[in-house]
C-alpha cells in the first residue's frame, strides 16, 4: 500500500471538521470519503473498503465505540484513528480497548494527525496476514475481544488456557517449543507438566475429539503446533 494513495474515511457529524480534514488529507495525496453518522460509516466501510478510518466518538445515532465494536466483532481490521475530546478519557480508553489503533485529541494539529495516520498505515502493512479474528476450521479466536468460539458457540477459557492459545494463534502453523510457551505464559522456566495439563484442558474445550486433535497438535519431544485449515473442511 502506498500511503499517499490510501483511501481514508472521515466520520464526523460536524461539517466544518469534515471539510477541514478533507482539505488537509487531499493536500497530502489521500483519497477521502465522508460519513456523518455511525450507520452511514458502517455502510460506507462495507461499500468502499477504506484503508483507514478517522472516527469521532460523539456521533448522533450511535457512539463511535459501537462502530468500533461492530467492525471488530465482524472481523474488520481496518485501522481506526479516533477523534476524542479532551474530557472524553473514558471513551478514549474504551475505544482503544475495543480495538481502535490510536487517537487524536480535539483540537488537533495537522502535523500530529498526519504522523498518526502514517504510523497506523505502517502498522497495517506490518500486520498483514495477522487478522484480529483468527479462523481455522470450526475454531474462531477474536484476539481483540479475547473471545473463543468453537462451531459458533463461545467457549470459556481460564487466563492461562487463553494465553497458551493466543501464543499459538500468533504463530499458527509453526511449532512452538515447550520453553517458548512456558516463557511467554509463565514468564520463565516452569515444570513442563503444568503446560501439558493446560494443553489437555484446552483440547477438552476446543477439539471435537480431544484424543484425536485437529487444531492443537503435539510435536513429540518438542512442543505444540496450531494447525491452519479452511473453515469448510
Amino acid at each position: 500500500m502506498n500511503a499517499n494513495a490510501a483511501t481514508i474515511l472521515v466520520v464526523d457529524d460536524e461539517p466544518p471538521i469534515r471539510r477541514l480534514l478533507r482539505t488537509s488529507l487531499v493536500s497530502q495525496g489521500f483519497q477521502v470519503g465522508e460519513a456523518a453518522d455511525g450507520r452511514g460509516a458502517l455502510a460506507e466501510i462495507e461499500r468502499s473498503r477504506p484503508d483507514l478510518v478517522i472516527l469521532d466518538l460523539g456521533l448522533p445515532d450511535m457512539n463511535g465505540t459501537e462502530v468500533i465494536r461492530t467492525l471488530r466483532n465482524g472481523g474488520n481490521a481496518v485501522p481506526i484513528l479516533v477523534l476524542s475530546s479532551r474530557a472524553d478519557e473514558k471513551g478514549k480508553v474504551e475505544a482503544l480497548d475495543l480495538g481502535a489503533d490510536d487517537y487524536v485529541t480535539k483540537p488537533f494539529g495537522t502535523a500530529e494527525l498526519f504522523a498518526r495516520i502514517r504510523a497506523a498505515l505502517r502498522h497495517r502493512l506490518q500486520q498483514q496476514g495477522e487478522q484480529p479474528v483468527f479462523r481455522s476450521g470450526d475454531l474462531e479466536v477474536d484476539l481483540v475481544r479475547r473471545i473463543v468460539r468453537v462451531r459458533g458457540e463461545e467457549v470459556k477459557l481460564t487466563p492461562k488456557e487463553y494465553d497458551i492459545l493466543r501464543m499459538l494463534v500468533s504463530h499458527a502453523g509453526k511449532v512452538l517449543t515447550h520453553r517458548m510457551l512456558m516463557s511467554e505464559v509463565w514468564g520463565g522456566e516452569t515444570d513442563v507438566q503444568y503446560l501439558r495439563i493446560y494443553v489437555r484442558q484446552l483440547r477438552q474445550k476446543i477439539e471435537a475429539d480431544p484424543e484425536r486433535p485437529r487444531h492443537l497438535l503435539t510435536e513429540t519431544g518438542v512442543g505444540y503446533r496450531l494447525m491452519l485449515e479452511d473453515r469448510g473442511e
